[in-house]
């Protein structure tokens, strides 16, 4: 359309309406074609001229043009959204990103505001203005020969028909005449409200938003009933030229076309001249206003969550279907996690190696005089984080450095590195000026702390114990530096935080856990293997083998009941896919993945029944329909409690509860007194946990729960390599877990572990002090029980039940476990996952157990 002062446009040669759309063609004689085009199209359209086209150049023009009858059922590609269990959007799924609206639910003044921009005669035309061309093809004319940019005269009817239909922005006569012959079919064929729908949810308006309702949450954060007249005018504005009105690039050139587009709708009396007037007086963007974004670090969360809607509805549905994905991640709880397994990595990498140096270097002269420009041209590495800067080394006898903060304008600073950090780096690599490093600003003016990127790496899962829900998962150290997330897709040993599941199934076959089994060496073959202190106490209580983790109580443990149990048992839980009938097993000589042990332990601490972690709470489809929820966990029909309607509980009972009941009383005391005291030290709750240290200290683990929550944290490098000699899971792992459970039980009333009916807790003597644990009907708390041979010292392969035990090192290197594979079986090109399987956990030197150490 043309407006009064002259403005308007054809859609699509002021400015592309998508970003990836050509430039309009602009040959020297192009007025001459505009004005024979509009000249023919007024023909066209007016009653008698029709007659004047002939018959066979309309057949040409018409022939092949695409019917308007799909746009009846008309469903554009929608983003899926994904929402934290707050509803925050935590991220946002799309080839085209786009929130649909229907028309009934489109606010009256943003409608207004793009009708008068846009298409002022719109309710009242036929799908083309006649006058509107014609007044627009003798202004080029009129202005030929200037720099003046082409006058547009396009109807909203007729971009649509362009968008939905042609596809194409050539400017060709040929091109407007199928644009004005389609315009018409779809008046013929759609009501004004359906193509005004179509318009508003298909408009490209910048920055990645495709339609109105993108556009409001991308340009200020708000729903569409939310915006203001000034808001609503400048999306308005926007479909003139998206990129030339941009209001973070161009302010003064978007403020203007705003302040016109309120001008307009107080000509047309949509708004009071006086609203117009105190609407242009509101900045363009709100200067408080930050851009929406994800969850903080909860990429690793959104992916895996993308991962299994395309596994589900695969990529169309995933992308452009609209989906409402609600998860159960708790936004606090991740960022807690997130922190605080990268503080844990940060101090091991301070604490086991020195400075590595600069990460680049900048021309001397240039970090004494214009540094600040040569600066903002470095790229920052990726596994950098947010609070972090780069930094040029201006003077290493002061350690002063400078760097950049801000964007526009960009401030430069200076500032001098802690004297402990100064300390440090003296150990490794010197300072030289212009060397390139990473520098965090301290709070007040305290000086400029040195960073460097940790080398190794780690995981954590926050899992639901009743619900499987997820509450929190890190994959790693950065998203942005590696996408595989090793929660979920790394496998590596256990070590002893499998022991565990050893005595579970010990209790399953009515084990008491006083019972006493003999702590002292014992040889089968070329294998030797030892408790990670190298001692021996003798009759040692199962409670306090698994609280002080003693290596050989736990494989005459398992020698006695026989490995198929205790393999059976760790599949049924979900904690292996599937492992060998062999004693080393038991000292955790598998495979698994943070997840899959948070599965396992939150199934004891379920009381047997099978937990299943669960990312997504339920799934709705574009129109709000609930298509997915997870299973287990349903309403119990026709049963309403005083207090509120019941669930019913449909998930397996793997474990008897009050086997699981007897474990959690022991794993109690591995917190409160044994191994796993760094994890409970300022927690005044019921908790439980187990440490695990694989051989050769390759993985260092702790997993541990509330009566509610369970943590499981994995720390070690991608291709497996020693921590460091009595680096333990205790040590390394432990204050992780204990900084994420203190902040996740702080806002949780205090529970206590459940005793199922029938448990009976005594407080009893165990030799090694008072214990308290669970003892089933017919166990008497402190008696121990003669088993027989697989209590004593002399054990054959027959007793034990240990049949496929190698019997020499070059036996174990056969032994099934060892390729690098991922957490779902599949290879992991490109990412060192670097299982650490038995063939990787030789005895070294033949007396260290292989598997567990601590």
């Amino acid at each position: 359309m043309t407006l009064a002062d002259g403005s308007g446009r054809d859609g699509r040669i002021d400015g592309p309406t998508r970003p990836d759309a050509g430039g309009p063609r602009r040959p020297r004689y192009r007025m001459v074609r505009w004005l024979a085009g509009t000249t023919l199209a007024v023909l066209l359209l007016g009653g008698g001229g029709a007659a004047l086209l002939a018959w066979g150049e309309y057949e040409r023009l018409s022939e092949g043009l695409p019917t308007v009858d799909g746009l009846r059922t008309y469903q554009p590609p929608v983003m899926s959204r994904l929402y934290s269990g707050d509803d925050q959007v935590m991220a946002e799924l799309a080839a085209e990103r786009r929130i649909f609206v229907p028309y009934s639910a489109i606010p009256e003044r943003v409608r207004d505001a793009f009708l008068a921009a846009e298409d002022q005669k719109f309710f009242t035309h036929g799908g083309v203005d006649p006058m509107a061309i014609l007044r627009a093809g003798l202004t080029d004319m009129m202005m030929h020969g200037t720099k003046h940019r082409p006058i547009g005269a396009s109807t909203i009817t007729q971009q649509v028909a362009r968008i939905m239909l042609l596809g194409s922005n050539a400017v060709s006569i040929d091109r407007k005449i199928k644009e004005a012959l389609l315009a018409m079919r779809l008046e013929q064929t759609l009501s004004k409200e359906q193509i005004l729908e179509i318009y508003l949810n298909e408009i490209y308006l910048g920055e990645g938003a495709y339609g109105i309702g993108a556009a409001a949450q991308t340009y200020f954060n708000k729903p569409l009933d939310q915006l203001d007249n000034a808001e609503a005018a400048f999306l308005g504005a926007l479909p003139k030229s998206p990129t030339n009105y941009n209001p973070h690039r161009f302010v003064q050139a978007a403020t203007n076309r705003r302040n016109w587009v309120l001008d307009r709708m107080a000509d047309l009396k949509v708004i009071t001249p006086e609203e117009a007037r105190a609407a242009q007086q509101e900045p363009l963007v709100p200067a408080n206003f930050t851009r929406p974004g994800p969850v903080p670090g909860s990429e690793w969360f959104a992916e895996e969550v993308r991962r299994e809607l395309i596994e589900r509805y695969g990529i169309g549905t995933t992308m452009e279907g609209g989906l409402s994905v609600h998860t159960s991640l708790d936004s606090h709880l991740q960022q807690v996690a997130t922190t605080a397994l990268r503080d844990g990595l940060l101090r091991y990498d301070r604490a086991h190696g020195g400075w590595r140096g600069a990460f680049t270097h900048i021309d001397a002269a240039d970090a004494g005089g214009d540094w600040a420009n040569v600066l903002a041209h470095v790229t920052a590495p990726a596994a950098m984080l947010e609070q972090w800067r780069v930094a040029v080394v201006l003077s290493p006898a002061t350690g002063r450095v400078g760097w950049l903060e801000g964007r526009d304008p960009v401030i430069p600073h200076t500032g001098e590195l802690l004297a402990r950090d100064r300390t440090w780096m003296r150990t490794g690599k010197g300072l030289q000026v212009g060397d390139v490093i990473l520098i965090e600003p301290q709070a007040d003016g305290g000086g400029v702390a040195v960073r460097q990127v940790p080398r190794v790496e780690g995981a954590l899962a926050t899992v639901d114990v009743h619900t499987g829900r997820v509450m929190a998962m890190v994959g790693g150290w950065s998203f942005r530096e590696s996408q595989f997330n090793r929660a979920t897709q790394a496998a590596r040993q256990p070590g002893s935080s499998f022991k565990p599941f050893v005595y579970l199934a010990a209790m399953e076959q009515g084990i008491s856990p006083s019972q006493k089994f003999d702590d002292s060496p014992v040889s089968y073959g070329e294998w030797h293997p030892n408790n990670y202190e190298k001692d021996f106490w003798g009759p040692t209580t199962l409670h306090d083998a698994l609280r002080e983790s003693r290596n050989l109580v736990t494989i005459r443990l398992a020698a006695q009941i026989g490995m198929k149990p205790v393999a059976d048992l760790a599949q049924k839980l979900g904690l292996v896919h599937s492992m060998p009938l062999v004693l080393p097993a038991a000292l955790g000589a598998v495979e698994t993945t943070v997840m899959r042990e948070a599965a396992a332990y939150a199934t004891i601490a379920n009381g047997g029944r099978l937990v299943t972690p669960t990312l997504i709470d339920d799934i709705k489809d574009r129109n709000g329909n609930v298509v997915w929820r997870p299973d287990g966990m349903t309403w119990k029909a026709g049963s309403m409690a005083a207090d509120g309607p019941q669930m019913e509980d449909t998930r397996p009972q793997v474990v008897s509860a009050t086997s699981a009941s007897q474990i959690v009383a022991m794993m109690q005391d591995v917190v409160r007194r044994g191994t796993g005291v760094r994890a409970g030290a300022g927690i005044e709750r019921p908790i439980a946990g187990k440490t695990g240290t694989s051989q050769d200290f390759n993985d260092a683990w702790f997993a541990g729960f509330s009566p509610d929550l369970v943590t499981v944290v994995w720390i070690g490098f991608d291709t497996p390599q020693s921590l460091g000699r009595n680096e333990t899971g205790g040590v390394i792992a432990g204050p992780i877990w204990n900084q994420v459970m203190k902040a996740a039980l702080a806002t949780r009333p205090r529970l206590d572990f459940r005793v199922p009916d029938g448990v009976q807790l005594a407080r009893y003597d165990t030799g090694m002090g008072m214990a308290i644990d669970a003892f089933k009907p017919g166990q008497v708390p402190g008696v121990s029980v003669d088993l027989g041979a697989g209590s004593g010292m002399a054990l054959t392969a027959a007793d034990t039940g240990a049949e496929n035990m190698p019997d020499s090192e070059t036996d174990m290197a056969t032994m099934p476990g060892n390729p690098a594979v991922a957490g779902d079986g599949s290879t992991s090109a490109g990412h060192p996952v670097a299982p650490s399987g038995p063939a990787a956990s030789q005895p070294s030197g033949g007396d260290i157990g292989m598997g567990g150490l601590y």
